[in-house]
């Protein structure tokens, strides 16, 4: 085991290599929107766009040759020097490190909600099985499939922060972290993000709970008086909660990395989501491959995680010093 995590770990730290070498590669090959309008401006009066171009590239360091710019940006990331972010006027590190507590506000009571109340409502589903209440789970399951996140958070938005003025319209960052305002301004995120999320963990710890509800070791459980809720956390929910941990991990994963981007742009949140689409609208290099670094970041550990759990919640499972 011991082995396996050394493993992993060195490969964390080659995949994470090639993701921002491919990342740099494709943004310094991507013609930069800012210098475009230099020399539209320096045209429009009168002056040379070309010279513009020249002045914009040499302030920024684009004048050099490409491997002088990538390896001196790769010697900066792993000493944490991650640049100058050109759009927010301050070092990336700073901008990365304002914008964290903003997605976690939101992210952190939204993966313990989903987790918790969709396996609570697929291990009890399982066990209802053709019952009104299984039904209306898997009424709400689909529902949550369905439904676009973006049109509901814009729908949730229009009745009741426009039409009925029961939460803001607009985000408001100055407000503390930790409170009854900012746990008020983001209900409708987290009940967007919830509603897609406690679908796919809900129906997969159904399905797999329903192996186990009918197994011998569970009837006879049940002969020995144990409670319904025993049954369900200690012989049920264990042996279903090996594969379970690739779908929480991805849903959680999914939470932070892809749902960052639609709540925060659509509710105006100021976190990691919102800094990087920004900064991929600027063209803001340093910006952009320093949100990809947390976010590869956090895959890269979620799955190491992912495969430790296997082994602790399965004994029977070893990786072996192979």
């Amino acid at each position: 085991m011991r082995w396996y995590v050394v493993r992993r770990v060195l490969w964390a730290v080659v995949a994470t290599y090639l993701i921002l070498s491919v990342t740099w590669g494709l943004l310094a090959l991507t013609p930069n929107p800012a210098a475009e309008q230099l020399q539209f401006r320096a045209a429009a009066s009168g002056g040379s766009a070309e010279a513009a171009r020249e002045a914009f590239e040499a302030r920024r360091g684009l004048d050099r040759p490409l491997w002088d710019r990538y390896s001196d940006y790769m010697v900066n990331m792993v000493t944490l020097n991650w640049g100058w972010s050109d759009s927010r006027s301050q070092p990336v590190m700073e901008a990365i490190a304002g914008a964290i507590p903003y997605t976690a506000v939101y992210s952190v009571p939204t993966t313990i909600l989903s987790v918790l109340l969709g396996l609570s409502i697929g291990l009890y589903s399982a066990t209802h099985q053709y019952t009104r209440t299984d039904y209306a789970a898997t009424f709400f399951a689909f529902f949550g499939y369905a439904i676009p996140n973006f049109w509901f958070a814009i729908v949730l938005l229009l009745v009741f922060s426009v039409q009925l003025g029961w939460f803001p319209v607009v985000f408001d960052p100055d407000v503390p972290l930790v409170g009854f305002a900012m746990a008020h301004q983001l209900v409708l995120p987290v009940v967007v993000l919830v509603t897609g999320t406690i679908a796919g963990v809900m129906r997969y710890s159904r399905a797999e709970a329903l192996e186990y509800v009918q197994a011998e070791f569970v009837k006879t459980a049940k002969a020995k008086g144990a409670g319904e809720f025993r049954i369900l956390t200690r012989h049920v929910l264990r042996p279903a909660a090996v594969p379970l941990m690739t779908i929480l991990i991805g849903d959680i994963l999914g939470i932070f990395l892809a749902a960052s981007y639609l709540v925060e742009v659509v509710f105006g949140i100021p976190g990691l989501g919102q800094l990087s689409y920004n900064a991929i609208l600027a063209q803001d290099t340093a910006l952009v491959l320093g949100t990809t670094l947390i976010f590869t970041f956090v895959a890269v550990i979620g799955n190491l995680i992912q495969d430790i759990a296997y082994t602790i919640l399965d004994p029977r499972i070893d990786y072996g010093d192979r």
